[in-house]
């Protein structure tokens, strides 16, 4: 089955912000793209709101519930105490937990799953008392030990950071050994039952490599390309243009 395709929305957010008005819509962009066939909307609150608010979060789950019931709503973000009360009250269907500074501009590795293996054991239990599936971002460098201690945590999927093949846009010659490393990733979390989620830097062009090595891949999350594009084509066809590039018959 090919992967599906969650949007994230923090780029929209982000422009919305630059203005007290209420455009661009986030809700508005998340059901024209859940129309054009994306399989959920995908969202990271970092404490400071600067792009998803916290009030967005309850617009989301509606728009779901009541017009997309078959869609699933995807929360990033570092589990504090904040995160999880959030995370009880929109209901995601995934929680994708991340090691993020507050500080951080956007996620740029992977957990150390030996160091914070307790830590992620109570987290994802606790999620998952919520009904929420888990996944948890890791760095695509082959270590199959390390997706070894993630399965330990009781985490349903991990998700492959793909920043450094998404860096690869101007040395196309480098990404084939970073590519080779994230299936190797993959393979070992398929060898432990753990489905492989991917997201970062990923782009209509480096997508059907990917799908390719990593053929069981579930679901990409994808904002910055994504949102870049529908600048130019607008977000419904942007939106099967990337469906498209996962394999997905549009």
């Amino acid at each position: 089955m090919p992967a599906k395709l969650s949007v994230n929305l923090n780029a929209i957010a982000m422009l919305r912000n630059r203005r007290d008005l209420p455009w661009p819509s986030v809700e508005g962009l998340g059901r024209i793209a859940l129309q054009a066939g994306a399989s959920g909307l995908t969202v990271h609150p970092r404490p400071d709101q600067r792009h998803i608010r916290f009030s967005d979060l309850p617009v989301i789950r509606a728009l779901i519930d009541d017009e997309f019931p078959q869609a699933e709503f995807n929360i990033e973000g570092y589990p504090t105490e904040d995160f999880l009360a959030l995370c009880a009250s929109a209901q995601p269907e995934q929680v994708t937990l991340v090691p993020d500074d507050p500080s951080q501009a956007t996620s740029d590795h992977g957990w150390d799953f030996r160091k914070h293996q307790a830590f992620l054991t109570e987290m994802v239990g606790r999620l998952k008392k919520l009904g929420c599936r888990v996944s948890l971002f890791a760095d695509g460098d082959g270590n199959a030990d390390a997706i070894e201690i993630a399965k330990a945590t009781g985490a349903d999927r991990i998700e492959l950071y793909t920043g450094p093949y998404g860096g690869c846009y101007e040395a196309p010659e480098r990404a084939a050994p970073i590519l080779e490393a994230l299936g190797k990733t993959a393979d070992a979390a398929a060898a432990q039952g753990l489905a492989v989620n991917a997201g970062h830097d990923l782009t209509v062009g480096n997508l059907p490599p990917l799908v390719k090595r990593i053929p069981a891949l579930a679901e990409v999350s994808i904002g910055h390309g994504l949102t870049a594009d529908a600048l130019e084509y607008g977000m419904a066809e942007t939106v099967r243009r990337f469906r498209r590039a996962c394999g997905q018959r549009v």
